[in-house]
């Protein structure tokens, strides 16, 4: 295991990194404890009492609808779609009634973001809901910082599967006009299930725990303990092995 370095360095040009994809929530955002509240409070209303243990040990880096879709396997619910896709209309509501009046955005995440999209292309693989994802962006002014945004809407798999980090890497290459190669890419991820992910579509990893004291338990190249830590040379060194 490494640790990122903290040093300031001069990013070397023909660097062999090609992109950056983060992950949302958890990374950029500090909305977990906000997710894990709205899926509580929904839960609660149908009688589920939601743990915060079990959502982090359980649920972390599932989209809505398929964590929706292991609680209620889990606990005998046997939600239909149309039960499922209300759930999951309640849940949003729930989050943007949370989060409206807050910024949510990681101390040194803008910094980061901005840095690294002045050298390579950076994109977004989450779980998380289109409007959400924009609406938190667009209140920092930084969704102009991103090529490509794959959110929960865009895949049909959700992670563990490749899916989310495969299609940002085509979107990538599209706005490109050239093939990014995904072992040339790095993902920024803060669960085991999205690490599993971008390892499966090929791409590098760096591990960043979050606040909530319930890091990533998966494998990655790089372990940090937030964008706040983390240098463009560093990601450079792990796309260059």
């Amino acid at each position: 295991m490494k640790s990122a370095t903290t040093e300031d360095t001069v990013v070397a040009p023909l660097s062999p990194l090609q992109a950056i994809v983060f992950d949302f929530d958890g990374v950029i955002a500090d909305s977990e404890p906000l997710h894990f509240r709205s899926f509580r409070d929904v839960l609660a209303s149908d009688g589920i009492e939601l743990t915060e243990d079990d959502y982090y040990r359980r649920y972390l880096g599932l989209s809505d609808a398929a964590a929706f879709v292991a609680i209620g396997s889990e606990r005998a619910a046997r939600w239909d779609r149309t039960q499922i896709g209300a759930l999951m209309a309640r849940k949003a509501a729930r989050f943007e009634e949370l989060e409206r009046a807050r910024s949510v955005i990681f101390p040194g995440a803008a910094q980061f973001i901005s840095e690294a999209a002045d050298l390579v292309p950076v994109a977004i693989a989450s779980g998380a809901r289109r409007p959400e994802i924009l609406r938190i962006l667009d209140r920092a002014d930084l969704t102009r910082w991103f090529t490509a945004i794959v959110a929960a809407e865009d895949v049909a798999a959700s992670k563990p599967a490749p899916d989310p980090y495969l299609r940002a890497i085509e979107r990538l290459s599209a706005s490109a006009a050239r093939p990014i190669a995904a072992r040339r890419a790095v993902a920024i991820e803060d669960s085991a299930r999205g690490l599993e992910s971008a390892r499966a579509a090929g791409l590098k990893t760096v591990a960043v725990a979050p606040p909530h004291g319930r890091g990533p338990t998966g494998d990655a190249d790089l372990f940090v303990s937030g964008l706040a830590a983390l240098r463009v040379t560093d990601l450079q060194q792990l796309a260059a092995e």
